[in-house]
């Protein structure tokens, strides 16, 4: 018995069962695969204790808890223990001599005025919150890195989806041009326009399900799981609207961004470095003190000599710089220089936040006009697709317009699984560049995902 073709089609009461049998698969798989999915805040919160990036920054930012608390101890006591013993021998013309000497002396410091030390201090503390910020950037870039691995799953699985349904709808444009050819009503150019598209479709779908690999790839490194099933968008897709819907009130929230704090902390530290620089003329008064004892035994020609000493001492010290070859006074210079440097840099960064922020603001306006234009796109190729069929069947219309129609509106659907994607990632990224990105708001675009 001959084998049928699967591009000719399939007599009506097999289709039928093949139709019930493909909706079940659709129905257990659609159920399996929502099981397994999971949410984006589940793989937020596998990142935080994966991503390499992440924990590296978290744990810069943990060391310079420690580095500040290193330098607050310029300002404290401290208390040194020296100890020691000595043999002495000696030999004259009138006889021998010598002994043991063993000491031990507890000394201690106390700064009392020293505004090199104090400006140190500061600087660290600066330097602290100068991590503190990194540590920020780097839970930000988290959320938008692993967001933006998320929604590329969905996008390249919604390609792959357009790019089968494409696929098949080729596939039975083509088993009805074959059927018209050998009836008669159809010219082989049908058949050979169907088949070229058919071929395309199938490079189509090859190329979409290595980029939906790769997509996957990628998600999987950033949450250390294998075989990640995001969530898709809960339908109807409703995208929120850009809150506040002001640009200004964006770039006035800007200004306490990370990059806009880290860039003022660098700035106030140079400063606190030329005032360091500066406190070089100034003089230097502490408080010291210790409490010593010593033991002596001797002896000469026959005799012996033994003794124990106790001594205490406390005072204050001044040290006072007078002339240091003029390097105090070329330091100051090297530090006013680079404190200029650092304020440019304060203002680079502030125009770079606030030029950010407005392109990233106006982006995601463009994306939710983009995704209005791309609904009703899709509703008027989805009426244009079933005029050109009907047209077709009634010999007004091509075969090569049925195709078109199909890949548009395959094309379309596409394009607006996307723009919707690229609006969420958008918002984020708004609040991003404004620096008001915070870990909750991953429950927020959660809420967007189908349970």
């Amino acid at each position: 018995m001959p084998q049928r073709s699967p591009l000719c089609p399939t007599p009506p009461r097999r289709r039928h069962r093949l139709a019930r049998a493909l909706a079940v698969c659709l129905v257990f798989g659609a159920a399996a695969a929502t099981a397994q999915a999971q949410s984006l805040q589940s793989l937020y919160d596998a990142a935080r204790g994966y991503d390499a990036t992440y924990l590296a920054a978290r744990a810069l930012a943990d060391s310079a808890q420690y580095r500040y608390e290193q330098v607050k101890a310029l300002n404290r006591p401290s208390v040194g223990l020296t100890a020691s013993t000595t043999r002495t021998e000696t030999d004259t013309a009138a006889g021998s001599a010598g002994g043991t000497s063993t000491g031990a002396q507890i000394s201690a410091l106390q700064p009392l005025f020293n505004r090199s030390n104090s400006t140190t201090i500061d600087q660290a503390e600066k330097s602290y919150a100068v991590s503190m910020a990194d540590l920020e950037t780097a839970e930000q870039d988290l959320v938008v890195r692993l967001s933006q691995a998320y929604f590329d799953v969905l996008g390249a699985q919604d390609t792959l989806a357009a790019t089968r349904a494409n696929k098949t709808a080729i596939a039975e444009q083509l088993a009805s041009a074959k059927r018209n050819f050998e009836v008669g009503t159809a010219t082989i150019t049908d058949t050979r326009e169907s088949q070229a598209r058919y071929d395309l479709a199938t490079a189509q779908e090859i190329a979409a399900e290595n980029d939906l690999r790769t997509k996957r790839i990628a998600l999987d490194q950033l949450v250390g799981s294998t075989d990640v099933a995001p969530r898709t968008l809960l339908l109807p897709v409703e995208l929120p609207a850009v809150d506040p819907a002001n640009v200004e009130e964006w770039v006035t929230m800007a200004s306490q961004s990370p990059t806009v704090r880290k860039a003022q902390l660098a700035y106030d530290v140079a400063q606190l470095e030329t005032e360091k620089a500066r406190a070089g003329h100034l003089p230097t008064v502490d408080l010291v003190g210790g409490v010593g004892r010593n033991r002596n035994t001797g002896r000469t020609t026959g005799s012996g000599l033994s003794g124990n000493t106790t001594s205490a001492q406390i005072g204050v010290e001044l040290n006072l710089p007078l002339f240091a070859g003029y390097s105090i006074q070329n330091r100051v210079k090297e530090t006013l220089s680079l404190e200029e440097k650092s304020r440019n840099d304060l203002e680079f960064a502030r125009r770079s936040v606030t030029q950010g922020t407005r392109q990233a603001y106006f982006t995601v306006q463009s994306g939710l006009a983009t995704v209005k234009a791309l609904e009703a796109a899709e509703a008027s190729n989805q009426l244009a697709l079933e005029a050109t069929q009907l047209g077709y069947k009634v010999g007004v219309r091509v075969n090569l317009d049925v195709l078109n129609a199909q890949t548009q509106l395959y094309t379309t659907q596409r394009d607006l699984a996307r723009a919707r994607y690229d609006v969420v990632l958008g918002n984020l990224r708004l609040r991003q560049a404004a620096g008001t990105l915070k870990p909750e708001f991953v429950s927020a675009v959660n809420r967007l995902l189908a349970p």
